[in-house]
């Protein structure tokens, strides 16, 4: 009995696999050949050869066609590689694409339902809500807490340089800590420094994207891939460390502030106002909140721990990636950081010699640089949108069914040579000279679902390069390109980003 029983559960595994392999063929589209059965288009990604998103940017390489049919493990997908249809997707036909397809639970798991992750409706009226967050003017206003963060960056630097004496410094870690002190300020109104302590909590979170840990890494993937596998292990009720401190900490902060009254100019003020109003206040100068009873709160303290959360995750890596990858590139191509540095030290003396929101703005050699680091890197190397309704590809006869995932290389856009002339070259004039499509070019998505707070993001990292290059002198410790890991889900350079400093 159980010899039958086995035959027939490999038989049907073995007929559900044939059959799950054969669906492009059936659809009648270009495909990824040959399938590896049951990897799909991620072999490599399962051999821990590569990251998810270079797998991805593997097969974007094989190929010349707009879109094709490639295999999520056994989930087939659509990979769009024409940046005409990239857009559409995300722009003029969202209709269609709304929700990325991802794990999303918010009646049993309020956290889940972030502004990255939320669906339909939910989604439409929470990225209404927080739009306010990030105007021009709350950037101004909590610009002051960026600055003084850079100057502990450039006191930790100072502090590991004696005068005369130079250093390889491994960059990528140092910008977390930056990062990081600005996110805790800046989002949670929480004053940590570290620089000087590593090892605080906020920091624990961080360094959990930064490491090789399989179940963290699994996870990662699944979060993209199956998100019913992650429906499955919530049901389990498991504690994850990461999001009970974050549940904690806003808790925390939102209780002492309404008993206390407490004003900040910070997001999660904003969130509070959020919270209490159904709105956040678009008066870039009234931060107050009205406090009313928990029964008339428009957003549960785990809803708003959400958001929290999914800030401080792309603000963190945005900002640190940016800021690292920038300025080793700068030491590779010593003629465009001596530009740089000429245009940084002219607008500082503008200013009388202190750097202003102002006066970052006017650095147009720098949001060039900026701009070049984020095609180069894309803070995440993929795009990922479901089909929300069956959508006919313009000018193609194929329908693509409700369903099925959609997925972008970012890095096979922003690196494809058709694209991006020379692309490997750290170019940032091309955006002058607009030697480039920029249609490919979308490094924080495009439409209504782009990254709302990307412009924090730029304006930390461009803080962190301008404290950099106005007090030290960075050199390259050998001339390579960047080597990028094999696992997560972002860009994690291999062996780290280190820079010779040298105090000036």
């Amino acid at each position: 009995m159980f010899v039958q029983l086995l035959i027939a559960a490999v038989t049907v595994l073995v007929f559900y696999l044939w059959k799950t392999f054969k669906y492009w063929e059936y659809e009648g589209i270009p495909y990824e050949k040959p399938v590896s059965i049951p990897f799909g288009s991620l072999k490599s990604l399962m051999t821990r050869e590569r990251s998810f998103g270079m797998a991805i940017y593997d097969v974007y390489n094989k190929t010349k066609e707009p879109f094709l049919g490639i295999y999520l493990m056994t989930r087939p997908a659509v990979l769009v590689r024409d940046p005409n249809l990239c857009k559409d997707i995300l722009t003029k036909d969202f209709a269609s694409f709304h929700d990325r397809g991802i794990y999303v639970d918010e009646e049993n798991d309020p956290f889940s339902g972030n502004l990255f992750a939320a669906e339909g409706q939910s989604w439409k009226s929470l990225r209404s809500k927080l739009t306010p967050s990030f105007t021009s003017g709350k950037l101004k206003s909590m610009y002051p807490t960026i600055l003084e963060t850079a100057d502990k960056l450039t006191d930790s630097l100072r502090s590991q340089l004696k005068k005369g004496e130079s250093k390889v410094i491994e960059i990528k870690d140092l910008m977390n800590s930056f990062a990081i002190d600005i996110i805790a300020s800046v989002i949670f109104g929480i004053e940590i420094d570290s620089f000087k302590n590593p090892d605080n909590e906020f920091r624990s979170v961080g360094r959990t994207n930064d490491k090789q840990n399989f179940f963290q890494n699994f996870m990662g993937a699944a979060f993209f891939l199956f998100p019913g596998i992650i429906h499955i292990i919530s049901k389990l009720k498991l504690k994850d460390p990461n999001t009970e401190f974050m549940k904690r900490i806003v808790g925390e902060t939102v209780e002492f502030r309404e008993k206390n009254n407490v004003v900040r100019k910070d997001l999660m003020q904003m969130l509070i106002q959020l919270r209490n109003s159904g709105k956040i206040n678009e008066d870039d100068d009234n931060w107050k909140f009205q406090t009313v009873a928990e029964g008339l709160k428009s957003m549960s303290i785990e809803k708003l721990a959400g958001q929290g959360f999914i800030f401080f995750i792309a603000g963190f890596e945005t900002t640190s990636a940016t800021a690292s990858y920038c300025l080793y590139e700068l030491t590779q191509n010593p003629e465009l950081k001596d530009r740089l540095i000429n245009e940084i030290d002219e607008v500082l003396a503008k200013h009388n010699g202190q750097l202003t929101y102002e006066g970052l703005k006017e650095m147009k050699l720098l949001d060039r640089c900026i701009m070049e680091t984020n095609r180069k890197y894309p803070g995440l190397p993929i795009l990922n949108r479901i089909c929300t309704q069956d959508y006919k590809v313009p000018g193609n006869s194929y329908t693509i069914k409700k369903g099925t995932p959609i997925i972008i290389s970012l890095m096979g856009l922003h690196r494809d040579p058709e694209h991006f002339p020379d692309p490997m070259k750290f170019d940032p004039d091309r955006f002058e000279d607009s030697n480039y499509n920029s249609t490919a070019y979308m490094p924080f998505g495009e439409g209504p679902r782009n990254c709302i707070a990307f412009r924090m993001g730029r304006v930390s990292a461009m803080t962190a390069i301008v404290s950099v290059l106005s007090n030290f002198n960075i050199e390259c410790t050998e001339k390579r390109e960047l080597e990028i890991d094999n696992f997560s889900v972002a860009i994690i350079p291999k062996g780290g980003v280190n820079v010779k400093f040298t105090r000036k």
